[in-house]
């Protein structure tokens, strides 16, 4: 059997991870508005949702790597399904109890399985197969999470929004009951989505604990292994403090797209969540054409020109009025389509042996999606709930991706040095 036949099943089953938790991840886009409606919360208090869901990536990150080193990659992905299906089992109970808290416990479990997942199939894909094309073959899976990601708000929307946002008259003009009733039922609408996905992901774990997948052994080759500690590796460092503001970036343009849609447009919640599902598809083309763009530009050549061009796009968002302020909104997510896996691939060049670990760190990284969108959220509640005004925050990050972008320039040059010695 050639390498190629050798990869293409495994190829196909870790794909279909980056499907899962691209559909875990986009969802809560949806859960922000909702549970902001069905437990009566602030702009910050929703964005703990992102802050529960994130902070996972942080504390179970090199939990994750350790497991793997003694279990290999199957064994990390098996728990990591696990996991998922158990928290989303858990938003039954919590949606029967309307209880913030409990809510914000089942997203840390489901993230805490993310985590698993991610910190295994990214670098899983990044072995399987030519070295050369690595890049390219992590943009073409993340392309199925940019599938996932306009299918998770577009579903999601229709299951779980009512379209039904009660004023603060209305709700003074209903009896304490009445109202207690209208927030049951608001919140009893994730219980059958969650249900479900727990039931698929059992399903895709029983599937991938049967199949036969190839255990990655990285290189041995004394000119990739890491001397000393893997925090002197400055491309790695800067790859972790780049992803970290992505994640945050990201996560806050998409969390309150909604929010801002209803605020500079007046735009209702089921109505701007199909807007976040256009937006959403772009960012899945957006994966599809820098992959191909890939072929004649360098990756960080291509990141450098979309951090650019997602910072004017953002200055659109925060000084324009009504839909112009949208557009560039949905824009966005085209340009950060690429950003993730060519920051991850980039960042773990040249590790070698310390690969894992390496991965292990850069997931760490995603714990920006737990801080940055808390602070776009204390932005928005200390101007009166400007929200528009909160997405300054993320031209901050871009501006730090362009300069991760510059910095590999020196790593290429640096790493061609170290071939032509060897």
């Amino acid at each position: 059997m050639d390498k190629r036949n050798k990869y293409l099943f495994p190829l196909i089953l870790i794909t279909v991870l980056f499907f899962l938790w691209g559909f875990a991840h986009n969802l809560n886009p949806i859960l922000i508005p909702h549970l902001k409606k069905a437990c009566q919360l602030n702009d910050l208090e929703s964005s703990l949702i992102d802050s529960a869901f994130f902070i996972a990536y942080f504390l179970m990150a090199l939990p994750a790597g350790y497991f793997m080193k003694k279990y290999g990659y199957k064994g990390g992905i098996i728990l990591g399904l696990i996991l998922f299906a158990t928290g989303a089992f858990l938003f039954y109970p919590a949606a029967s109890l309307r209880d913030f808290g409990f809510f914000l416990f089942a997203l840390f479990v489901i993230a805490s399985g993310l985590t698993f997942l991610e910190t295994a199939a990214n670098p899983y894909m990044n072995e399987l197969g030519d070295p050369a094309t690595a890049t390219q073959r992590l943009n073409f899976a993340q392309s199925f999470n940019g599938l996932a990601a306009t299918l998770a708000p577009l579903i999601g929307g229709n299951l779980i929004l009512s379209g039904k946002t009660l004023t603060e008259a209305e709700k003074a003009q209903m009896t304490a009951g009445q109202l207690d009733a209208y927030l049951n039922v608001e919140a009893s609408a994730v219980k059958v989505p969650y249900l479900v996905i727990g039931i698929i992901v059992l399903l895709v774990a029983i599937l991938l604990w049967r199949a036969k997948l190839p255990e990655i052994v990285e290189e041995e080759d004394s000119a990739l292994e890491v001397k000393g500690s893997i925090f002197k590796e400055r491309n790695l460092v800067f790859g972790v403090v780049a992803l970290f503001f992505y994640v945050g970036a990201q996560v806050g343009i998409a969390s309150f797209f909604i929010r801002y849609s209803h605020y500079v447009a007046g735009i209702e919640e089921k109505t701007a969540a199909y807007l976040l599902s256009a937006a959403l598809f772009g960012f899945m083309i957006g994966r599809f054409v820098g992959t191909f763009l890939m072929k004649y530009i360098a990756p960080h050549v291509l990141l450098a020109v979309y951090s650019i061009i997602s910072v004017v796009l953002l200055f659109v968002v925060v000084l324009a009025t009504g839909q112009a302020g949208i557009y560039a909104l949905v824009g966005i997510q085209f340009f950060m389509s690429i950003m993730f896996p060519t920051i991850f691939s980039l960042g773990i060049r040249g590790l070698g042996t310390k690969r894992k670990q390496g991965s292990s760190l850069l997931i760490m990284a995603i714990v920006g999606g737990a801080i940055l969108p808390v602070i776009m959220g204390r932005v928005s509640d200390a101007n009166e709930g400007n929200i528009q005004l909160a997405y300054i925050v993320p031209v901050i990050c871009f501006v730090i991706i362009f300069f991760f972008a510059l910095y590999q320039t020196r790593v290429k040059a640096e790493m061609e040095k170290v071939q032509i010695s060897h």
